[in-house]
């Protein structure tokens, strides 16, 4: 029989993939969705969908208990739900740590334990690395985030830690990019316009993550990972704004770009300010004090040998490769 997996957050921009590669290898997928998440690239008809209200959490076990009795428990549980805006700590808390707490509880109530949980943290765990030197994280790094996002998934990681009877992987990618999402998609269509902005007059070295070799390296780490562990998860070399920028200029045919560079002191006012005006209109603002303090890190470096050898992970799509499929789906879409 096939093995069934459960995608929490199926549908968002990482979600969406899991599922298309868990079909890929003959999974049963369930799909976790809210009543109101938009399925609009979850129109496989083999996909099965569980109606979830992280709200709610009797209404949870006993949508979860229903399915457990009516098709059995779950091989495996991806939980993908996560939140990378918030208005204010509380609310990142309850979506990158209470709904993930309330998710293990449901498990184990529906005697639904998984034969693996896997959580989608992120790299923001680890917070400010070697500035100076440039030595990159690795998954020995001692977690301290500087943001109120890395804090929350820390907790949710932490929380996991403590349950001895789930088994888990967690995994913390870098920059995650491709179509679908929105972000990068920013950057990308500031380029076609004929501006690239960036952060400080220091080099700032980035990694990246094309999301079809995140979405492989979760069902890897579901089969082959050994349990109770954390892994960083990037592709095996670092890149620079210069580097993104041409790439993206070749794709988009654009002989000339004018490269902009924000001093750091402008940067933090600007994203205070436009924190406050969030505050004061109940928006939800890219721009904020969190923001500024991922935008001033000037290291991003990622050591994967951890993946590489415990469950066979290797990047497969390079940013030149991946910033050309994403390109291309956001031409085909009319982003661009």
């Amino acid at each position: 029989m096939a093995k069934r997996v459960l995608v929490t957050g199926a549908g968002g921009f990482i979600g969406g993939f899991i599922i298309e590669e868990a079909l890929r290898r003959g999974y049963e997928v369930t799909a976790a969705v809210r009543e109101s998440t938009s399925r609009r690239f979850l129109t496989d008809e083999r996909i099965l969908f569980l109606i979830l209200d992280y709200e709610d959490e009797q209404s949870m076990l006993q949508s979860i208990s229903a399915e457990v009795t009516k098709s059995g428990r779950w091989d495996y549980v991806v939980h993908n739900l996560g939140a990378t805006k918030a208005a204010n700590f509380a609310a990142f808390e309850t979506t990158n740590c209470e709904y993930l707490k309330r998710v293990v509880r449901c498990l184990k109530a529906a005697d639904a334990v998984p034969e693996c949980l896997l959580m989608m943290s992120s790299m923001g765990v680890l917070g400010v690395g070697d500035e100076r030197g440039g030595s990159p994280f690795t998954d020995k790094s001692v977690p301290h985030p500087v943001t109120k996002y890395g804090l929350s998934k820390l907790l949710g990681e932490n929380f996991l830690r403590s349950q001895t009877d789930v088994p888990y992987v967690i995994l913390r990618p870098t920059g995650v990019y491709g179509p679908h999402e929105r972000d990068y998609f920013l950057m990308i269509k500031s380029i076609s316009r004929g501006f690239d902005f960036s952060v400080g007059f220091r080099e700032q070295r980035l990694t990246f993550i094309y999301v079809e070799d995140l979405a492989r390296a979760v069902i890897d780490a579901l089969e082959r990972a050994p349990r109770g562990n954390a892994y960083l998860i990037s592709e095996d070399r670092d890149y620079s704004q210069r580097d993104f920028r041409r790439i993206v200029k070749a794709e988009l045919g654009r002989r000339f770009v004018v490269p902009v560079k924000a001093p750091l002191w402008l940067v933090k006012m600007v994203c205070w300010v436009s924190e406050q005006i969030a505050l004061a209109t109940l928006k939800l603002s890219t721009l904020n004090r969190d923001k500024y303090k991922i935008l001033r890190q000037r290291n991003w470096r990622c050591d994967v040998t951890g993946a590489e050898r415990d469950f066979g992970f290797k990047a497969r799509v390079s940013l030149a490769e991946g910033l050309h499929r994403a390109i291309e789906w956001y031409r085909g879409a009319g982003w661009l």
